[in-house]
This record gives structure tokens, sequence and C-alpha cells, in this order.
């Protein structure tokens, strides 16, 4: 697999954060101090059992919740402090998520699952289908563009998931499980898809996973161990 392209700040920095919640067995802390940079090109692998906070880390990250304690900064802007419209605002121009389920519009094709972003951000029709198109075609479903998402395998509707993802052309792309709702075979397959688009963009990557298999093949890889990550040795 080709090599990231590192330059310049960190596109994600994460200082301290800690996040609980409060449940019926009273309070749960997840996060108690976590430390991660991303930088520009690289694709972090995030990994952890079930309940270990990957997807609180991933939320707070992507501006969708606040944390408890701790600053986010992105691109250089400590967002921590902002209002929930300029949040918004970072995650819409910013942000690329992908998650484990598609949540792809059922009455949509693929092509206009991906195009539609681009028009809400203020792209002419013609090319946001254009950039829509490129980016199907480059995760193999130039054959694919008209058919709705009950039309297609869940390998096919997670790689339109991706293209979604990246159709505004983020700095910043999150995926939490990604793959984990596919079988291992379809998994490596998207996954692949996944690690080439995103080397082909250039986009800095965090991706929660459980398999282990899938995260040796990215650039660094953390595990959350009671609340705070620490970075894995590469085999």
């Amino acid at each position: 697999m080709s090599e990231p392209i590192l330059s310049g700040e960190p596109v994600l920095s994460i200082r301290g954060l800690e996040r609980s919640y409060v449940t019926g067995a009273g309070p749960l802390t997840v996060l108690r101090g976590a430390d991660l940079d991303v930088n520009p090109g690289e694709i972090v692998g995030l990994i952890g059992p079930s309940g270990s906070g990957k997807s609180s880390l991933l939320h707070a990250a992507g501006l969708l919740e606040r944390p408890n304690a701790g600053r986010i900064t992105v691109l250089g802007r400590d967002c921590s402090d902002l209002s929930d419209r300029a949040r918004t605002q970072i995650r819409l121009g910013t942000i690329g998520f992908v998650y484990q389920f598609h949540h792809l519009l059922p009455e949509f094709t693929a092509l206009d699952n991906v195009a539609l972003p681009l028009m809400i951000a203020g792209h002419p029709r013609k090319g946001a289908r254009d950039r829509a198109t490129a980016l199907l075609a480059d995760l193999g479903l130039a054959e694919r563009l008209h058919h709705q998402p009950a039309q297609m395998s869940g390998g096919e509707q997670q790689r339109v998931a991706v293209a979604r993802a990246l159709a505004n052309s983020p700095r910043l792309l999150l995926a939490d499980e990604p793959t984990g709702n596919l079988d291992p075979t379809t998994s490596g397959a998207v996954f692949e898809n996944l690690y080439a688009l995103a080397r082909k963009t250039g986009v800095a990557a965090l991706i929660a996973t459980h398999n282990l298999d899938l995260a040796k093949h990215m650039d660094r890889v953390f595990a959350l161990k009671d609340g705070h990550l620490e970075e894995q040795a590469k085999a």
C-alpha cells in the first residue's frame, strides 16, 4: 500500500479528552484524558473492545458531542468553546463521516445519494453529479450509479457511503466501524476501497475498527484502554 503524504500541522488534535455518561448504575467514564494527533494524509486506526469509548472519541472529534473536559482542535482552530452553529459549519466544510450502517436515502440512486451533499453545499447540479460519478467509479461502482440502495449489496451500499463522506473534499475523515456490518471478505474489499481513496485524496483519516487485520494496514494504531490512548507497536 502507498505511503502517506505528511505535511503541516495536525488536521485533528485532541488533548485531555474526558467523557462520562450517567447510567442507571451510576456514572460511566469512558475517556480519561485521551490525547491524539492525526496529520495530513495519515490514516490512523482506533481499536478497543465494545464500550471502550471509540464512538465517544469519534463523536467528540467530529464536533457532534461536547466532552466533559479537554480540547478539540481542527486545522489549528480550537473548537472546544465554539457555538453549535460554528461547530456545524466546521463539520459541513471540513469533516466527512462513515458509520457502521450506511444511512443512505432509500428513495435516491447511488449517484444522487453522493451528489446531494454537494448540491446542499451550493455546487451546481452538473458539477455535483460529475464529482459523484468520479468518486463512485473510483470505488468500482460505475455500473451501479442509477441503482437504489435496496438494489445493491451491503458492500456496495457501504462504498456509496464512503463516496458520500468524501464528496465535499473534507480534510478529516472519521469512520466508526465502517466494515463492522459486513462479512469478512466484503469487509476487506470495502476497507481496501476506503484506504485507496483516502490515500488518493490525501484526507487525514481516523478509523475505529475491531478488525485487527485491517488495523495493521494503517499508519499508526491506538488502543483505548481504561479511557487512555496507547499507541501500538507496528508488527
